[in-house]
């Protein structure tokens, strides 16, 4: 048995398409394999020595493959989805159905409401809207960004995954007025109209030169189901959920959580948890920057980099586990940024799980995410989950 569990989500690493990426607008999508081949390497040297490059399928080159020091894999998303949301539900052992809600457009009548109730609540003074189509952050502000501040209109836009995201600058319509407008937003998506998240995205400059500022903020839904945390908390376990881990489980089963600004600050919450921290059976942490600095941008070589820096951060995070400590890195989804798309991709996403003295092997490639939380719930004594299956690793 394993006294604490350790899971690093490397947001928006995949390792694939899955057998029905097609149906998603994915066929071809490889995070890793395509990264690999535009750039010409990728520098993970710890993460090879972990089994990185064993991975079916893995296409990263002709790296030599030494040894590895845990146990390898790639799991498939069962959730008809590919969002943050669902992604991380699923690795806690809950796999959504139906699935949440996408969009191309929303309906005019549900924008007309919230902003009405926008406007009775005095946070803009406008019944119109701009955008209201899938579109890139980036991109959608600067094509919008100068009739919004003419306007006073705020920017909604979607993906192909399940968000409902309001973009406005932070002069027009100040930050703490559009965390209430995607409140009012959050409670009118429900039933069939039920997104995974409505996100406020923040922005300042001037035509030409808009910036988003780090005051985004996501709201989302409670599981709908028990997940690991939930059945975690119900056995009086504490859990740590560290970066996003609280909000896409809107605080559910979760005894403590930290916020960070990027995945420096996700690393360093980690290893100090890991070295210090001894309340809590489960260490939950999800790293960002891949997916929204660099996948959503189509910035092959900026997602590499910050891969680079994760691997060379990595000897830290294993010399802080203990002697009874399980480590599990995995991801929650793909996010190919050398492909046309923005959004999120249908891929595999690698597993690789290491403890001290563990037998390295094969895990192949396993039908759920949730075998992460089958796993744990069975390495803690607890034994079976209701869905997955136990990874075959060797027990302390």
């Amino acid at each position: 048995m394993y006294d604490r569990i350790c899971i690093i989500v490397l947001d928006g690493i995949g390792i694939g398409a899955m057998p029905d990426a097609a149906i998603y607008g994915d066929e071809g999508t490889h995070t890793l394999g395509n990264i690999y081949a535009k750039r010409g390497k990728l520098d993970l040297p710890n993460l090879y020595a972990m089994g990185l490059a064993h991975i079916q399928d893995a296409k990263l080159g002709d790296t030599p493959l030494a040894s590895p020091a845990a146990s390898y894999g790639r799991m498939a998303t069962k959730t008809r989805a590919k969002d943050t949301t669902s992604g991380h539900w699923e690795l806690a052992g809950l796999i959504m159905e139906p699935p949440f809600a996408t969009f191309t457009r929303f309906p005019d009548k549900l924008l007309r409401e919230w902003l009405t109730r926008a406007n009775n609540e005095g946070l803009v003074s406008t019944t119109s809207w701009l955008g209201n189509y899938p579109a890139s952050g980036t991109q959608i502000i600067d094509l919008l960004g100068e009739t919004h501040m003419q306007t006073h209109a705020p920017i909604v836009y979607t993906s192909a995954d399940s968000v409902f995201q309001v973009a406005a600058h932070e002069d027009i319509i100040p930050v703490e007025a559009q965390y209430r407008m995607c409140q009012l937003a959050r409670e009118l998506l429900t039933g069939d109209n039920i997104v995974g998240r409505v996100i406020a995205r923040p922005f300042t400059g001037q035509p030409g030169a808009f910036t988003r500022t780090k005051n985004r903020r996501d709201y989302a839904v409670p599981p709908t189901g028990t997940t690991l945390l939930d059945a975690l908390a119900a056995k009086g376990q504490h859990t740590l959920g560290i970066g996003k881990i609280q909000d896409i489980f809107c605080g559910c089963g979760i005894t403590h959580s930290i916020h960070t600004k990027n995945n420096t600050d996700g690393i360093n919450a980690t290893i100090n948890a890991l070295e210090y921290d001894h309340e809590h059976k489960l260490i939950f942490t999800n790293l960002v920057d891949f997916d929204m600095l660099y996948g959503h941008r189509n910035d092959p070589e900026g997602f590499a980099q910050a891969l680079e820096y994760f691997d060379s951060r990595l000897p830290e995070i294993l010399a802080a586990l203990n002697s009874n400590d399980l480590l599990i890195l995995t991801s929650d989804h793909g996010c190919d940024p050398t492909t046309p798309s923005t959004d999120h991709s249908r891929e595999y996403v690698p597993v690789l799980v290491h403890a001290q003295g563990m037998q390295s092997i094969n895990l192949g490639t396993r039908c759920t995410l949730a075998d992460v939380t089958a796993t744990i719930y069975d390495v803690l004594g607890h034994g079976a989950w209701p869905v997955g299956k136990p990874f075959e690793i060797e027990l302390h």
